[in-house]
């Protein structure tokens, strides 16, 4: 299946929008022959929940002024864990690292194919959450 000029055009809007705010892990894949309802997800991570955030204000933002573009659904703006954005065409996930880590969209979705966007650096996240005892060491 090929992906749509304009599909692709957004996601990489998406995806430099991320970039612009230090988003890390980047990985845009093409869900749709696997999924039905949308043609590509793009999954991104936060360093902080106010990272996690901005990241996604400023993915709005952009979309919003180069493609006048408007989610049709949010979930998670101001819990700053995961905050899903639904354009119907395209789905984008931004989430804190450990949530990333546990989810694992990157595991669940690894069967479709990876989709190459023009300045875009994108490498998937660390396959394993840190060891609960690294986390109380942190803290």
């Amino acid at each position: 299946m090929s992906l749509p000029a304009i599909v692709r055009d957004r996601l990489t809007t998406a995806a430099h929008a991320a970039q612009e705010k230090s988003a890390e892990h980047l990985v845009a894949l093409a869900v749709g022959e696997r999924l039905g309802l949308a043609d590509a997800f793009l999954i991104v991570s936060g360093g902080s929940e106010r990272q996690v955030e901005a990241i996604a204000e400023e993915i709005e933002d952009q979309l919003r002024e180069q493609h006048d573009d408007h989610p049709l659904r949010r979930e998670g703006r101001g819990q700053g864990h995961w905050v899903l954005l639904d354009y119907g065409d395209i789905v984008i996930h931004v989430q804190h690292p450990e949530d990333r880590a546990f989810y694992a969209l990157d595991r669940l979705w690894s069967d479709c194919p990876t989709i190459e966007l023009d300045g875009v650096e994108q490498s998937a996240a660390p396959s394993e959450a840190p060891a609960s005892e690294d986390l109380q060491q942190e803290a």
